[in-house]
């Protein structure tokens, strides 16, 4: 049966990557994609990350598996990590959504407690479907726990979302190797 929801996914790629890898296993994204939308139905699901150049490969294979790109400009701290801070874009992307009327319900996903705010702007206009949390329970922040807002932890979809130890993910062939923002 096909899900008629017109829903969002606004996901913060970095802290998906680094939630799934803290898990101890690795995200498949397409199959995650599917979950989304046989699940939640989500038809846009928007992966907000830093842009490095040497990933091409990496964001091109994200987008065949179904997710819409939202790239930020990236720097690099004094001891020459990439920085890719994408909270202000995922926020305000998903709030002027709201405004403009491009979805029924908003998937959030992501542990961060800077999207607390948004959480709860959501739930208050009946525009929240639910947060999906990368991180095991105690480890998702509690400024987005307290929101009570209805969470999906990872772990608990891994037979839906895990990349079978025979399939390469991303950048397993060391051509997009490195962290998503």
């Amino acid at each position: 049966m096909r899900n008629q929801r017109r829903n969002n996914a606004y996901i913060d790629a970095s802290n998906l990557y680094k939630g799934a890898g803290s898990l101890g296993w690795r995200l498949d994204y397409r199959k995650f994609r599917r979950w989304l939308r046989e699940k939640h139905g989500v038809g846009t699901a928007y992966l907000f990350m830093g842009y490095v150049p040497s990933l091409k490969y990496l964001y091109k294979t994200l987008q065949e598996s179904g997710f819409a790109l939202v790239l930020k400009m990236t720097t690099q701290d004094g001891a020459g990590n990439v920085k890719g801070n994408v909270d202000a874009e995922l926020v305000l992307w998903a709030t002027s959504d709201f405004y403009e009327g491009k979805y029924d319900r908003a998937v959030v996903v992501s542990s961060d407690g800077d999207f607390a705010c948004l959480v709860s702007f959501l739930m208050k206009r009946g525009k929240l479907e639910v947060v999906v949390s990368p991180a095991i329970s105690a480890k998702c922040s509690f400024l987005i726990r307290r929101t009570k807002a209805p969470i999906t932890y990872l772990n608990d979809i891994r037979g839906h979302v895990e990349e079978a130890k025979n399939e390469r993910a991303p950048g397993a062939d060391g051509t997009a190797a490195g962290p998503l923002s």
